[in-house]
């Protein structure tokens, strides 16, 4: 059932209220009729119309509300998710980089040593090659990265990925794009 098709079930004030009792908690005609004030002459052909578009289920001469067409119409009707971006063109690469990076930004730093290091190298690609960056500068990089951009800082020199004398850094190593 679509969206639409939905509304115009509940569109109609009478359909609406009955809806709308049952959900909370009427679950016989007369009950319903109590709840909402309505006429049996109002009350019966509401229930009809609902049951029939797939809002209302009678088990055992009792009224549920089949709230779960709710659900599935949006699942049958959203829209595809947009295709995201790839961030390695290695398939595996990818993968690992899509579980830590949301956004821009890294959600944790991998534990496991071969997942930091595809992390780390995919990090490192925002030093240029031959520059050399003040500590202050690595560390504004960085926390565009992680917020704990100190430990993001200390793994890329341990992973030999970035040097640093006197707090001046380089980028020492990692794959480099031309």
């Amino acid at each position: 059932m679509t969206p639409t098709a939905l509304c115009g079930l509940l569109a109609e004030s009478d359909r609406l209220q009955v809806f709308a009792a049952v959900v909370l908690g009427a679950r016989t005609p007369s009950e319903v009729e109590s709840t909402t004030g309505l006429s049996a002459r109002l009350v019966e052909p509401a229930i009809r119309r609902l049951q029939q578009g797939g809002l209302l289920r009678i088990s055992d001469g009792e009224l549920a509300a089949a709230d779960e067409a709710f659900k599935d119409a949006v699942r049958q009707n959203a829209a595809p998710a947009a295709p995201q971006p790839t961030l390695d063109p290695d398939r595996q690469r990818d993968l690992i980089l899509r579980t830590f990076i949301s956004d821009g930004r890294l959600t944790q730093i991998p534990v496991a040593q071969a997942k930091r290091t595809v992390v780390l190298e995919h990090v490192v690609s925002s030093f240029e090659p031959g520059i050399r960056y003040p500590e202050r500068e690595v560390n504004a990089i960085l926390r565009a990265w992680h917020d704990d951009h100190a430990a993001l800082r200390r793994y890329l020199v341990d992973a030999g990925l970035l040097s640093r004398d006197n707090n001046v850094y380089w980028r020492s190593g990692g794959p480099v794009v031309l």
